[in-house]
Parts: structure tokens; sequence; C-alpha cells
């Protein structure tokens, strides 16, 4: 599988996609690892050249980098997500692509959580309103310039019925939502919980997105599906940018049709300058995180451990996480 002669190259593309304070085991084979602490589009297939074994988190390595690439045999992604890779021409080459699978069964569903309570409660607007010394002029003990809202009682619409999705269901359930699932393939129909999409949209005092992105789930949110939220709900985003049309997202935000919308992903990342958001940065109905909702402590060490194990187990010719097979 690999040449035992000379020592395994490995190259790390973007390290800094890692927390500092993340511990990375050595590998205990002889091996020489070279580490960037991150790695532009156009300094890929340079760098890959001679590696035997790649580690990316989100470095995207294209099919023409892979040509340029002819010892490589593993691709360790550093994440769960695997949109970075051509995965076509690494079935092609025989390259083995492994990621990071239940990690962040806590971190994510939480981070939503997180959102879903600041949003409505209006944490944020309260405490910017405080800051500038709307507590002092209204003269009383409190006051009420934002909407504060209960989440017992309310409809929880989750898209995505995986692992996140059925975790952030189980936290939903607990603070006494009713939750509710997009239907799909053979899970409609299964029980109550699984309800058309357009009913989910339309039931929804909450929206939350927890599935992959691909070709059939870009832009799922859009103009024409705001447009069918007929509660405003808050509409939450931990999974991918893609899957919401974010201009219609602010323009939705702006117009009322939703009451909020809590984000830790765009479709661009980092935000850049011209970017719908940048228009409703300032929305008390609003909050972006920059992609942080993975990124616990215990969720990044145990990703980090997960990586090495999956290096560790290809090199003895028992690879695991393996995407892109059955």
């Amino acid at each position: 599988m690999t040449d035992q002669a000379a020592p395994l190259r490995v190259v790390f593309l973007d390290r800094a996609t890692l927390s500092p304070q993340t511990r990375l085991r050595p590998l205990p084979f002889d091996h020489h690892l070279e580490t960037f602490e991150r790695t532009l589009p156009g300094e890929v297939a340079q760098r890959i050249r001679h590696a035997g074994i790649v580690i990316t988190n989100k470095a995207p390595i294209t099919a023409d980098a892979l040509a340029q690439a002819p010892d490589l045999r593993m691709i360790a992604v550093a994440a769960t997500g695997t949109d970075n890779i051509d995965l076509h021409a690494c079935a092609a080459r025989g390259i083995v692509v492994s990621n990071i699978q239940g990690y962040a069964l806590n971190t994510v569903p939480e981070h939503t959580f997180a959102l879903i309570f600041a949003l409505r409660r209006s944490l944020v607007a309260y405490r910017e309103a405080v800051r500038a010394g709307r507590w002092l002029e209204s003269g009383q003990f409190c006051f009420f310039d934002f909407p504060i809202r209960n989440l017992a009682g309310s409809t929880l619409g989750i898209v995505g019925a995986g692992a996140l999705g059925q975790a952030t269901a189980a936290i939903g359930r607990a603070l006494g939502l009713r939750v509710l699932f997009a239907a799909h393939g053979n899970r409609a129909g299964l029980n109550d919980d699984y309800v058309p999409f357009d009913t989910l949209l339309a039931q929804s005092d909450i929206i939350s997105l927890h599935c992959p992105l691909t070709p059939a789930t870009r832009h799922l949110i859009d103009a024409a599906a705001f447009a069918r939220m007929t509660r405003r709900p808050l509409v939450i985003n931990t999974a991918r940018g893609g899957l919401v049309d974010e201009a219609a997202l602010a323009d939705a935000l702006q117009s009322g049709q939703i009451s909020g919308a809590g984000f830790d992903v765009v479709s661009q990342e980092p935000l850049p300058a011209a970017h719908p958001f940048q228009a409703i940065l300032g929305h008390p109905g609003f909050i972006l995180t920059p992609h942080v909702a993975w990124a616990s402590d215990e969720a990044m060490q145990t990703l980090a451990d997960q990586l090495i194990d999956n290096i560790v187990a290809f090199h003895r010719g028992e690879p695991r996480n393996i995407v892109g097979r059955d």
C-alpha cells in the first residue's frame, strides 16, 4: 500500500483551522510531516505534489491538483463535510477519503439552541440597549423595547434527520417544543413528526437546518420558501451557507417575513465586504457567528483524536470512516 523504504510524506494543509490548544498525537510510524497554517487554492497542487497522505479541513483538493500528486493514497479530512474534495477523481485514482464522524453531537445542537435562546429572548438587543443607556432613560426597573418569547409550546421544524438533527430534536423536546422533521424519501408518513417540507415551513416557529449541501439542497430556503413561512419563524443555520439564498434571507428579515435569523455559516467564508448579510449585521433580530458551532474545546479534541485514528487505521491497512463507499 505504501513505500516503507522511505518515510511517508504527510502534509497538513490548514492547521490553523484547529485551535492551537488542540493536541495532535504523533503518528506512530515512520513519516515526514509538513504542516502549513493556511493553504490558498492555488497553492494546493504544489504542496501535495509528493505527499502520500494529505490532511485538509477546508483547503480544496481538485481533480487538477490530484493529477499532480502521483503518490497520494489518502486524504484525511479534518471535518465531516467533504464538498471541498473531488470525490469522483479520488475514486477514479483509488485514493481513500476519510472524514470525521460523530464528534459534534453536543457542540452543534448546543450552539443551535444558544442562537435560539438569544433570539427568542432578544438578549443581544437588550444588552446593546443597556450599553446605550436605555435602561436609565426608561426611568423604571425594566423596559420592553424588544419581544421576549418562551420556547415551551412552540414548534421546531428541523431539516435534516441525521445525528445532529436528532440531537437537536431531543433538546427541543426536553424544552417543551413540538418537533417536526421535513419528510423525504422513505421517511414520508413514518410518523406524525415527519411532514412535507411545505407543511414544516408553514407550521414552524423555529426552523433549524442540519442537512448537507448538495445540488438538491442548494438554496433550499429561497424567496418562495420564505413566503410560505406563515408564522414568521426564526431561521437557524449551523449547517452550510449555501442551503439558504442569503440575499432572500436579508430581504425576509428586513420585510418582517421572519422574526429573526441565527447563522453560523455563509456561502463565502470569511464574510466578504459585499455580502448581503452586511446590511443586517446590526439588525436586532440577526446573529452571525464565524463558523464556530463545531468548535467547543471538547469537540475539537475529539476531532483531532479521530483524525489521527483515521490515518493510523489507513496505514495499517484497515481504513475507516471512508467517504464515497457503501
